[in-house]
């Protein structure tokens, strides 16, 4: 019996003890950082010695020879000195409860456990690791290098046990197999090691391989810069040869390798950490030097670029932006004689839509190739089917057309690489190859939408208030239940940012997805089963093991779906249910009314909860049990019920009015005291079914009960087309009861839903014939144009300048939602978030005596005072009054653009790096405005559209 407790100990506290997070604890506690929340990989003692310092290292160092020696110390309690396997057999048990908590390894555990268990082995292999290391400097082949060397000498030492050799070599191979799926302890961001930890950091670091474009990259330790074209160049795409010197590697090593020359020039470029991200693309911000040919010349080079990270502008860039300040990676490449070069953006960034490549062609080269002036500019029209491409080219240039078709057919292959993300690809053409010069995500262009996940159950449009109330309780639950599987890998995803309203529809953020999959463990391929209905690659088994535990959680909540609903019913939704329809909305004032508002809207967070998730049960459901839509009942959802119940009316009413006249078929009905009596039937079907309505999700739309004269149309139609009541028996003896039960569940959800949101609309009526009896509103459906936020702020305090933008508000979102409902055809995908309503009507008439056309190149309008810039000399303060006017698109003029109010650029494109930054801080531009510096002068009022490309010059010039 003492045994069998000895047993359990390996199985099952073993295992326990790996799983507790001693390091992140103590780190937290002493350190003042809690790693789990900062990508810190592989937690563990090198980690808490170079993020949480000295102290938290020491204490880290304690709790983990703590748990290694106390799992000795507990099997020889229950077994004795004489169980070396059982012992080892212990430690493999605690490594993979260290595993399966958080993917991570146990190293010092078993470290110390194994120097209490085999001292002599443990001193003999920490003599040879650590000689092989003091030479080599090699980690990779210390850390494998020992999984092999300590066997071999337990072998030698005690080759008459071969159960201990066989245990030892099981658990040298569990590690060898952790260490190749979870993070070097020294692979972490380089902006939270701690300041006295980096130069052990760089001296451990320190490896003979320099790395290069042609090897698998880190993007944590290289950024995005060199770690996307890594990638593309891995995928068979030309790239230009390149070495990468990481933030904290001396460079003398790299130097001495490269030999730059007349013949052969290096460009230095930066790869900043968070440079070329999703979020911002930080255009200009950062040095890039070109034509290096000595070797003196390539050491002042790179210290010019590292050292641009820390240049004012690049500092409050990051500030705006919300960057935190990481490191600078340094790249190197070969630099290439192009006789074409420019940019290319895989879609339009104005537009916002799935638009045309557009191409510009630079006459410079390297830093220059966005910034100064352009040669040609195209837009290519892409059709993209799997054996071809058809491509129409717009726009004029010197470029041969054949370059430019084969630029945009790049520029989209790499888009599909990327899952769709739209990019931002520099390129150049030297007379035989097309190479890849940079790629990054466009950032405004960013998160991507989707309308391919929502169309089945958020088909049709909604108007601004229905959306306010939808989008966070859809959010909210889609997060929770996601959160439920990903536990704490859901950290850093923000599911407010699920859904998004364009052209009056729901759109799912296709880029959270992503994020979201990646944090499941799926290759980021798995994206386009869900954009593009591409096939959908089987998990791994190691995907299905990470997420196990999240999704037994899952299992466990969808297993009491039909209990906690019942519950929930039983305790909120009926009572509430019961006291609603006993209270008269049209007698409530104003207070009661909102306090009926926000009591619904709470009903409503639980409701939603079973709205998403009981359906979700039912097709997962289906899947498994593999049953067909055609064996399930579906006769209790409530549009199906009511239809069922009329369709049988209507078949009696009928027998009594076997001929009718379709305008009088309910006065025909009354004559009769078997007409009477369906009438009275038909009344009660109709009060029964009042919360229904055509959209039951959008809460502008009438219900039956406030238009029953729809109702009777409805009935009339039953009547004249002969309809027979649909039957459904023996249906539910064909199907599995698991799934009819859940059917049957959705459908007593979803009857609960409409009725909340039912109620919900009447109260917002009421609401509005009382705002509309104040003159705060004008017609009956304007509150159905405001926000949720916006009604509390109009109805909670006197808000004098809502008050007055309301009726243009109303009109204008009116105006826009009927523009809406009319297409026939939306876009798939749209790009960036959500434009700015026109800002247009609301401006004061402009008195201007002649206007400038130019290229749309950052949205918005605004008005100001000329400042006329020639050059980079001598530059002014500016404000947001101010309207600088550049005579090129030079990243140097990004000082002032960041405090400017507007841009009007004389020479330069939609894709400069002047203009990607104004369109990062949302300044309204113009560019390629021609003979702008000679047409304006400094102190001119003027307004500029950046949304049409034009500039209205005032005829008054405006006082100081």
């Amino acid at each position: 019996m003492f045994q069998l407790w000895g047993a359990l100990t390996i199985f099952i506290l073993c295992p326990l003890m790996g799983a507790l997070p001693l390091i992140g604890w103590i780190t937290k506690a002493f350190g003042g950082r809690h790693l789990a929340g900062m990508n810190a990989g592989n937690i563990s003692v090198a980690t808490a010695f170079y993020k949480g310092g000295t102290l938290a290292g020491i204490l880290a160092i304690l709790s983990e020879a703590l748990k290694g020696i106390a799992v000795i110390l507990l099997i020889r309690a229950f077994f004795g000195t004489g169980s070396a396997p059982l012992e080892l057999f212990g430690l493999m048990a605690l490594v993979i409860g260290r595993y399966f908590q958080g993917r991570k390894a146990a190293t010092a555990n078993v470290a110390w456990g194994f120097s209490l268990h085999d001292p002599l082995a443990s001193t003999f292999g920490l003599l040879l690791v650590t000689i092989s290391f003091t030479f080599l400097k090699d980690r990779q082949l210390a850390k494998f290098g020992v999984l092999v060397i300590v066997p071999l000498i337990v072998a030698i030492l005690h080759f008459e046990d071969f159960p201990r050799i066989v245990a030892t070599a099981c658990l040298g191979g569990l590690l060898a197999f952790i260490y190749t799926r979870v993070p070097d302890d020294f692979d972490f961001e380089i902006s939270q090691t701690q300041t006295n930890s980096k130069a052990p950091y760089q001296y451990v670091r320190k490896e003979q391989t320099i790395l290069s474009l042609g090897e698998e990259l880190d993007i944590a330790l290289v950024g995005n810069k060199a770690a996307n074209l890594s990638e593309i160049l891995s995928w068979g795409y030309p790239v230009p040869k390149g070495w990468v010197l990481t933030p904290l590697e001396d460079s003398q090593r790299l130097i001495d390798y490269l030999q730059p020359s007349e013949l052969s020039p290096l460009v230095v470029r930066s790869s900043a950490i968070e440079e070329d991200s999703e979020k911002a693309s930080a255009p200009g911000q950062y040095l890039t030097v070109l034509n290096v040919t000595t070797k003196e010349g390539l050491i002042t080079a790179i210290a010019r670029v590292q050292a641009s990270y820390d240049h004012p502008t690049s500092v409050q860039y990051r500030r705006d932006m919300k960057l935190k300040d990481t490191a600078m990676a340094v790249l190197i490449q070969q630099q290439v004689k192009s006789v074409f070069s420019g940019v290319a953006f895989s879609r339009d960034p104005m537009s916002q839509e799935d638009d045309a490549v557009l191409i510009e062609v630079s006459n410079f080269s390297g830093s220059d190739l966005v910034s100064r002036g352009i040669q040609g500019q195209y837009r290519a029209f892409v059709v993209d089917t799997e054996n071809y491409a058809l491509i129409q080219l717009e726009g004029s240039g010197n470029v041969p057309s054949g370059i430019i078709k084969q630029i945009a057919i790049l520029v989209r292959r790499l888009e599909e690489r990327y899952q769709g993300v739209p990019l931002d690809v520099e390129w150049c053409y030297d007379g035989r190859t097309l190479w890849v010069l940079q790629a990054r995500p466009i950032s405004t262009l960013m998160p991507v939408w989707t309308r391919r996940l929502v169309t089945e159950f958020i088909p049709g449009t909604l108007h601004p208030l229905s959306w306010s109330i939808n989008r966070p309780l859809m959010s909210s639950v889609c997060g929770g239940l996601l959160a439920l599987v990903l536990g704490a890998r859901a950290v850093g995803l923000d599911f407010n940012e699920s859904f998004e309203l364009r052209y009056s529809r729901a759109y799912f953020n296709a880029s959270l997805l992503g994020k979201i999959l990646r944090a499941f463990g799926l290759p980021p391929e798995s994206l386009e089963y869900f954009t593009q209905q591409a096939k959908l690659d089987k998990p791994t088994v190691d995907t299905i093991v990470q997420n196990l535990p999240g999704l037994v959680r899952l299992l466990l909540r969808e297993f009491t779906l039909e209990k906690d609903f019942q519950r929930d019913y039983k305790r909120r939704f009926s009572p509430a249910l019961s006291q609603l329809k006993q209270e008269l909305v049209e007698d409530l004032s104003t207070q009661r009314l909102m306090s009926r508002i926000e009591f619904l809207l709470e009903l409503l967070r639980v409701a939603t909860y079973y709205n998403v998730f009981v359906p979700l049960s039912v097709s997962t459901r289906k899947r498994f049990f593999k049953v067909k839509d055609s064996e399930i009942d579906n006769s209790q959802s409530p549009d199906l019920a009511s239809t069922q119940k009329f369709t049988e009316l209507a078949v009696a009413c009928k027998e009594i009015l076997t001929e009718f006249d379709p305008e009088n078929v309910f006065d025909d009905l009354a004559v009769s005291a078997k007409g009477q009596e369906m009438l009275a039937e038909f009344n009660k079907l109709l009060r029964r079914y009042g919360y229904l309505s055509e959209d039951g999700r959008d809460i502008a739309i009438p219900t039956w009960r406030e238009e029953p004269q729809k109702v009777k149309q409805f009935f009339v139609q039953l009547m004249q087309e002969n309809a027979f009541p649909a039957t459904n028996k023996g249906k539910r003896k064909k199907t599995k009861k698991s799934v009819q039960s859940r059917v049957d569940l959705a459908a007593r959800v979803n009857e609960v839903y409409l009725r909340l949101l039912a109620n919900l609309r009447w109260s917002f009526v009421a609401l509005e014939q009382i705002l509309m009896n104040s003159s705060a509103l004008d017609e009956p459906g304007d509150i159905f144009f405001l926000e949720l936020d916006e009604i509390r702020r109009l109805v909670g305090s006197f808000d004098s300048d809502l008050i007055t933008q309301v009726p243009d508000l109303v009109q204008t979102r009116r105006s826009q939602f009927l523009k809406n409902s009319r297409l026939n055809v939306v876009p798939l995908l749209v790009y960036g978030n959500t434009p700015k309503q026109s800002e247009r009507d609301s401006l004061a008439p402009f008195d201007s005596y002649q206007i400038l056309q130019g290229v749309p190149t950052s949205n918005g309008i605004t008005e100001g005072r000329i400042k006329l810039l020639r050059d980079l000399q001598a530059l002014p303060k500016v404000n947001k009054e101010t309207i600088l006017v550049l005579p090129y698109a030079d990243s140097g003029w990004a000082p002032l653009v960041m405090n400017a109010g507007g841009l009007i650029i004389q020479s330069g494109g939609r894709l400069s790096h002047i203009a990607i930054l104004a369109r990062e801080y949302g300044i309204p531009t113009v560019s390629d405005v021609q003979s702008a510096t000679w047409l304006l002068q400094d102190n001119q009022w003027v307004r500029i559209d950046g949304t049409r490309g034009i500039v209205e010059i005032s005829n008054n010039l405006r006082p100081e």
